[in-house]
């Protein structure tokens, strides 16, 4: 699945269902080839990766391998239930293996209170407060989400969580271009599923919706 991101794209494994936590050699080996494709076809674009369940180090290899720019990651910070079982934070690891692998040029955008999850261990903690774990933990940027894939996400949430944090946040689930208007004071948004037939994320591009909705946001931008 391709997501935009404003001016980028972000390359996602989310046809392999069902997901697993442990990802086969043959996924990342894919996922490169995939990615530098993408690349040495759209050389000035932005390309981000995301290899699902949380292979968050594998996406960081194959950014590095295939010249992509930064990678979203799950489970960054907070331990959470999320549908492929017990998710456990990853960023101490993830950041010192990018360190290791001279990768410390691609970005780590993280997900706070992940979609398709139950966070009732942290019921405690606030979005806001896990955005800034994030930030503390030094992820470049935080994506903040609805509950599920197309799902909105609470614009409030968002005002929240850009008051809390000095690092970008980017929305990442549930824009249409009905909806956009409430979240143009994120840094970025990623689009899936309402670019597809249908709004629906397993169907192929919808390029008029593509169309509309990038005019329409090249007459906000003017």
């Amino acid at each position: 699945m391709f997501g935009h991101c404003q001016d980028g794209l972000i390359v996602e494994n989310m046809h392999d269902r069902p997901y697993t936590f442990d990802v086969g050699a043959e996924v990342t080996a894919a996922m490169a080839v995939i990615c530098a494709s993408v690349k040495r076809a759209c050389p000035t674009l932005p390309i981000g990766v995301q290899i699902l369940c949380a292979a968050n180090q594998e996406a960081l290899a194959v950014a590095l391998a295939s010249g992509a720019d930064f990678v979203r990651v799950e489970g960054f910070v907070f331990s959470h239930v999320a549908d492929e079982g017990i998710l456990n934070a990853c960023a101490g690891n993830l950041l010192r293996y990018r360190k290791q692998i001279g990768a410390e040029h691609i970005q780590v955008f993280a997900d706070i209170k992940k979609k398709h999850s139950a966070h009732a261990l942290t019921a405690d903690v606030t979005v806001a407060e896990t955005a800034t774990a994030a930030e503390f933990f030094l992820a470049d940027g935080v994506v903040l989400t609805g509950t599920a894939t197309g799902s909105e996400a609470d614009p409030k949430e968002l005002e929240e969580v850009r008051s809390a944090v000095k690092i970008p946040v980017l929305v990442g689930s549930g824009v249409t271009l009905d909806n956009v208007k409430d979240y143009l004071s994120a840094n970025a948004l990623i689009i899936g599923s309402y670019f597809k037939k249908d709004g629906y994320w397993a169907n192929g591009i919808d390029l008029e919706r593509v169309k509309r909705f990038l005019d329409y946001i090249g007459q906000v931008r003017v």
